[in-house]
C-alpha cells in the first residue's frame, strides 16, 4: 500500500524547491507541489493513516550532497542542511528508500541527484544508504553525513528541537521564489 501511496504522490503532487519544513502534508497535498521532504510528509501520513508507525531520523547534511542539483548556487546553500529521513514499522523499522527493496538501485543507475529525479522520486527505484553499510559508493551517501541526531516519533518534533535548517525570515523570503522552480 505504501508503494502504491508513494505512486501516486509522485505523480500527482509536482517536484519543487522548498525551505518550509512545517508545511502541513495536507497542505501540500492540496497545493498539488512541494519539496522531497513536504512528499515524503504525505507518505508518512498515508502511513499513520492505514495504522503504519511512523518516525524520523535526523542527519545533518553536508550541503556538498546538493551541488550536483545546484550546480551553478552550491556555494550560497546553507551549510548543513537538515534532513528528516523517515521510516516504517513493517516488520521492522524500515527507511523510506528500503519499501521497495534493499540498499542498490532495482533499474537504471545509480541516484546521482542531478536531473529531475529527486531523492523522493529516487526511494521508488533506488535504495540509499545513510549508514556506510552499502559496498557501492553509488548507493552509500554517508560520506554527506555530518551527523545523526537519532530518531524522533515525528518530523515536527525534529525539528521543534533542532531547528530548521535556515531563519524564518529567510525561509519566508527564498521560499516562495525556490518552489517556482520545478526540481
Amino acid at each position: 500500500m505504501l508503494q502504491a501511496a508513494h505512486s501516486i504522490i509522485r505523480d500527482e503532487v509536482r517536484a519543487v524547491y522548498a525551505l518550509e519544513e512545517s508545511t502541513p502534508a495536507s497542505r501540500t497535498l492540496a497545493r498539488g507541489f512541494g519539496s522531497c521532504s513536504q512528499r515524503l510528509a504525505i507518505l508518512e501520513s498515508v502511513a499513520r493513516a492505514i495504522g503504519v508507525a511512523t518516525r524520523v531520523r535526523a542527519l545533518l547534511i553536508d550541503r556538498s550532497f546538493w551541488y550536483p542539483r545546484f550546480p551553478h548556487i552550491g556555494f550560497a546553500l546553507p551549510d548543513p542542511i537538515l534532513l528528516a529521513w523517515p521510516e516504517f514499522s513493517l516488520e521492522k523499522w524500515q527507511s523510506a528508500s528500503e519499501l521497495f527493496g534493499t540498499i542498490g538501485c532495482r533499474g537504471g543507475g545509480s541516484f546521482t541527484n542531478r536531473g529531475p529525479e529527486t531523492l523522493f522520486e529516487a526511494a521508488g527505484r533506488c535504495a540509499v544508504d545513510w549508514d556506510g553499510r552499502a559496498d557501492d559508493n553509488a548507493y552509500n551517501l554517508s560520506r554527506f553525513v555530518r551527523a545523526d541526531y537519532g530518531y524522533f516519533a515525528n518530523r515536527d518534533d525534529a525539528f521543534r528541537e533542532l531547528g530548521q535548517t535556515l531563519c524564518a525570515p529567510t525561509r519566508r523570503i527564498a521560499d516562495p521564489v525556490l518552489r517556482h522552480i520545478t526540481a
